[in-house]
């Protein structure tokens, strides 16, 4: 049975780029291509028996790594790599301990994310040569945080989203097509989950999951 991949990158160049890299890594290969978190938690709904994604840490709905640490809570059974631009180790080091099954540079040749995703399909864990042993030595970031954030359920994730855009209880209803009261229940869970009480904390606590200052600057991350 044919093998299905998520491509998910809000930038169409590099999405095509991506798409190249896997038909030379899996022929006969179904590939998915999404431009934002809500339109890759469709295609995974859609697609339960997806073998990859491929993601993109800044794309449209996701906080830094947010969007990773929800990935492998909700669906642990599914591998992610983490494609960034930004090439700094401690990026690296915390999508690993994330969960992402490998990490890619954006600056990476075609040959080489080729070599990537035959890799992971086939198991093993990739990052590019050398990182390795230089993020083991490094601390582990990995925070209860994370944890929690990873225990929401889809619809969850979206309204903490569109609560960190600073959207208003009425607007989340509207976008979600559900009552004002679903939306209240749902914040109320999310806040539970998440140890909060009110939506500053909320908006705070999803801000250790952005990635450093320093990082921000690189283009496409």
């Amino acid at each position: 049975m044919a093998q299905t991949i998520i491509v998910a990158d809000d930038h169409p160049l590099f999405r095509a780029a991506l798409k190249q890299a896997v038909n030379q890594a899996v022929p006969d290969a179904e590939t998915v291509e999404v431009d934002s978190i809500k339109s890759l938690q469709a295609a995974v709904e859609s697609h339960p028996d997806a073998d990859l994604v491929l993601l993109d840490l800044n794309m449209p709905g996701a906080h830094g790594f947010s969007g990773l640490v929800f990935m492998r809570g909700q669906y642990p059974g599914l591998p992610v790599v983490v494609v960034s631009g930004s090439e700094e180790l401690q990026v690296m080091r915390r999508s690993i301990d994330y969960g992402a099954s490998g990490f890619i540079p954006k600056s990476a040749p075609l040959p080489t994310i080729t070599e990537a995703i035959q890799a992971v399909l086939e198991g093993d864990v990739w990052l590019p040569e050398g990182v390795a042993d230089k993020i083991e030595r490094m601390h582990s970031d990995a925070t209860d945080f994370s944890e929690k954030l990873a225990s929401l359920t889809p619809q969850q994730f979206r309204v903490l989203g569109m609560l960190a855009e600073g959207l208003l209880n009425k607007q989340i209803a509207y976008d979600l097509d559900v009552s004002e009261a679903t939306i209240k229940a749902h914040i109320t869970a999310v806040f539970r989950k998440l140890g909060v009480r009110n939506r500053t904390q909320a908006v705070i606590a999803i801000q250790q999951m952005e990635i450093d200052p320093s990082d921000q600057s690189l283009s496409g991350s």
